[in-house]
């Protein structure tokens, strides 16, 4: 059999090419590798350079190496954070005719780690946490789009921080199935072998001595269980809010932000019987959202402040007509923001009389009326609009707050 190379691009077969495929892959020369940290795998897999890219190449089976070929891609129209397949490659024989397993190629997703290069200095517990939420993240979106990974661990797992944020990548699909969707029964399988696996990674860590002394390897297999389950319940119970009434939609942000997540896009879906929210999670560090806001709009605020105004942001691009999320023909996120800056932000602002902000700035006031727009909507029931909180904070609040603010007489 020829050797066969299958890629999503055109230009990868002509530099593929160039590779040693007539060599085992443990057996390539070190010109052809690139010195990158390597996660435990149950296939040999090595980091080499084609061209201007650096590819990830495991050694398996013909059938596997396709499935998970295909699997991947899949995945990527998908939209889920997963390795970038580019070829497979079968047919390779030794220079004496002896047949060699096939590959799979991915592109080496930049900034990444394996759990275990991570742990080569001990984690402290609260960076452990995020780990954890990260591939809680990644398993609730996997198990949405109807995928049943089959083998979720941190071995089969990348992670990168990106502006502040741990992510999780799949990065190996070979046990996966797709489905149009998943059963409870499916579900609960896919978390007991998560729970199994992190609890076995951690043991070896702790018996390697690289494991903090505070971390218990069975609590934190066991709590991605939890950080799953809850994240679940948030984002897959379906609610319909009256139109226009994104108080509602605001107090599933704030239980969002309660479980420790993030709202990383939102999407609203009009219908006569009312709005319907969709949302997808991230898993945020110290110091995102003040990064976030100011990359966005140019302001510069405290991370709650911060966390505060992004929420309101987001509401309000996802009722934007040009709003449409991976759509190149929509508007870019930095163009929405600074039409929020200068239609809601700034009028929002200038309608409190300079006289009575003392020494509060523009973001602190919004989030003051932001705040007061929610308090007051949680006792009418309904939202009661910006306008109305606006009026009603500067009639009531503010006076009183300037008074307490003033300096007193001996």
């Amino acid at each position: 059999m020829a050797l066969q190379i299958n890629a999503t691009n055109p230009e990868h077969p002509a530099l593929l090419l160039e590779l040693p495929w007539h060599l085992p892959l443990e057996d390539w020369p070190q010109e052809y590798l690139v010195p990158l940290p390597r996660g435990i795998s149950r296939h040999v897999v090595r980091y080499a350079r084609a061209g201007d890219e650096v590819i990830a190449v495991k050694e398996l089976a013909q059938r596997p190496a396709l499935r998970e070929y295909e699997l991947l891609r899949d995945l990527d129209r998908l939209g889920i954070p997963a390795v970038d397949p580019l070829a497979v490659v079968t047919g390779r024989t030794e220079p004496g005719g002896e047949p060699l397993e096939s590959v799979l190629v991915t592109r080496h997703l930049g900034g990444s780690m394996p759990y275990r290069s991570m742990f080569e200095t001990t984690l402290r517990p609260a960076t452990m946490h995020r780990l954890m939420d990260a591939l809680a993240v990644l398993l609730v979106r996997l198990h949405l789009a109807g995928f049943a990974w089959g083998d979720c661990s941190l071995s089969n797992t990348l992670f990168r921080r990106d502006a502040g944020a741990y992510a999780a990548y799949l990065v190996d699909a070979e046990t996966g199935d797709l489905h149009p969707e998943l059963s409870p029964g499916q579900r609960e399988y896919d978390l007991d072998l998560a729970r199994v696996n992190i609890s076995g990674e951690l043991l070896d860590l702790e018996a390697s001595g690289a494991l903090h002394p505070s971390v218990d390897p069975i609590e934190f297999g066991t709590e991605i269980c939890a950080r799953y389950q809850s994240l679940w319940q948030e984002l897959t119970r379906t609610s319909v809010y009256p139109a226009g009434k994104y108080h509602y939609i605001e107090r599933r942000i704030r239980r969002l932000n309660d479980l420790g997540f993030d709202v990383a896009e939102m999407q609203i879906e009009h219908a006569s019987n009312g709005d319907t929210v969709t949302f997808v999670p991230k898993v945020v560090d110290a110091g995102h959202h003040q990064r976030q806001l100011l990359r966005l709009t140019g302001l510069d605020a405290e991370e709650n402040q911060a966390r505060r105004l992004l929420n309101d942001l987001e509401s309000w691009m996802a009722t934007q007509d040009d709003y449409a999320p991976g759509d190149p023909l929509g508007a870019r996120p930095e163009v929405l923001a600074h039409r929020w800056v200068r239609e809601v932000f700034r009028p929002t602002v200038r309608s409190v009389p300079p006289d009575l902000r003392g020494p509060m700035d523009a973001a602190e006031i919004y989030h003051e009326l932001l705040e007061h727009r929610w308090y007051m909507s949680e006792r009418a029931q309904h939202d009661i609009g910006l306008d109305t909180a606006v009026e009603d904070y500067v009639r009531t609040i503010l006076p009183r707050a300037r008074t307490t603010l003033q300096p007193t007489e001996d």
